[in-house]
């Protein structure tokens, strides 16, 4: 329900605006630095991939997709040399999916990027809001994250 202002909106969209600014920051700073191959699926799917690897269906589930659509990306990313694809060390069945030498070039990129955007907030908002903010949407985690 709206306010009489009219201005009111839901917490979720307004965490949105932020997150969708600093995708499209982030994109078009790694396509610049040479990444141009890397489509925003992708980078949502990759973004997933845990330190020592990620299974592909771990990967699906966590990005509320198919399996057959995270392994279509997965194959995309690979060919680009973004990942690799390994045996899990834990079971001799499975396969991890891990971050390769040009996905962690990317990774500082990206990096880089969030520091930059991070910084332009806070200078913005002011140190005490911007860690009340980051406070409260840590918070706000535990109940909306189940993969943390």
């Amino acid at each position: 329900m709206s306010e009489p202002d009219g201005d009111h909106q839901n917490l979720a969209l307004l965490c949105f605006y932020p997150h969708r600014a600093m995708e499209a920051r982030l994109l078009a700073t790694v396509a610049a630095a040479g990444f141009d191959d890397l489509t925003l699926a992708q980078a949502r799917l990759a973004a997933r991939i845990g330190p020592s690897g990620t299974r592909l269906t771990d990967l699906a589930e966590q990005a509320l997709v198919t399996k057959q659509t995270a392994g279509h990306l997965v194959d995309q990313l690979q060919r680009a040399g973004y990942v690799r694809r390994v045996p899990d060390p834990t079971d001799a069945r499975a396969r991890l999916v891990q971050i390769a030498e040009r996905g962690e070039q990317l990774v500082a990129v990206a990096r880089r990027v969030e520091a930059e955007v991070e910084a332009e907030w806070t200078a913005h908002l002011g140190e005490e809001a911007t860690a009340q903010l980051r406070a409260a949407l840590t918070r706000l985690r535990e109940l909306t994250d189940p993969y943390r």
